[in-house]
């Protein structure tokens, strides 16, 4: 792969997808795929598939289409999943455990080795061999341990600093799920998830498809309120 040359976040964004689903055609024993039968079940234009893999070198063969092992080896490299990755996460409530207690995280040689809180109660805690620390240890933990990964599930209120904080000690990656848009260095590549927004995506979907109804649950001042029950609701027919 050129290293010059500028990926476009779109591309990236499906690399991902490309590497998952050439994974269920290796379980499922197909050794061979064209971009029109991997185009069928992706729902990606076979020549947008092209263009995609172009950037990286076509990886086809004319008449032969691709060998899903060797296709799959190489987005693995592009991905950079060839490698294990030491992640911490600082925020040991419901999505820290929840994401420490995910084993295929570690199949994909991303592994978490330490989780951080403010919360005595949680503080010596252990979630699938995973301890949660005193987040004061955090900083002596980062200098003294190769921390690739930060993941942060912490309020947004201390999202900021403590990405700062680490950015400053080093760490080059983070994760962030803090309701907040993390801004720091240049240096430091920062994935900002917000759960929310791809929900709020669905629901315009289906409202946009099906129209409002007015049966479904809505709010008076941010708090739900109880549908209209629909008059026919009850009667036989």
């Amino acid at each position: 792969m050129d290293n010059e040359k500028k990926i476009s976040p779109a591309v990236i964004n499906r690399l991902p997808r490309y590497y998952r689903y050439l994974g269920d055609l290796l379980e499922s024993d197909i050794t061979r795929i064209s971009s029109k039968g991997l185009s069928a079940k992706m729902n990606i234009t076979a020549s947008q598939i092209r263009q995609d893999f172009n950037n990286f070198g076509g990886f086809g063969q004319q008449g032969y289409g691709y060998n899903v092992e060797y296709l799959y080896n190489e987005i693995k490299k592009i991905l950079g999943l060839d490698k294990v990755y030491n992640m911490i996460v600082i925020g040991g409530g419901n999505i820290g455990q929840a994401l420490v207690n995910y084993t295929n995280f570690e199949k994909r040689g991303f592994v978490i080795r330490a989780v951080f809180d403010v919360n005595p109660r949680l503080v010596g805690m252990i979630i699938r061999g995973v301890e949660i620390y005193d987040v004061d240890t955090m900083e002596e933990y980062v200098k003294n341990h190769d921390v690739d990964v930060a993941i942060l599930t912490l309020p947004r209120t201390q999202a900021v600093k403590v990405a700062n904080d680490l950015a400053k000690w080093g760490v080059k990656g983070m994760w962030n799920f803090s309701h907040v848009d993390l801004q720091v260095s240049d240096d430091v590549v920062v994935e900002n998830v917000h759960l929310t927004d791809s929900l709020m995506a669905l629901l315009y979907k289906i409202n946009d498809m099906y129209g409002a109804d007015d049966n479904l649950h809505h709010l008076s001042h941010d708090v739900p309120i109880e549908p209209r029950v629909r008059e026919d609701k009850g009667k036989e027919e």
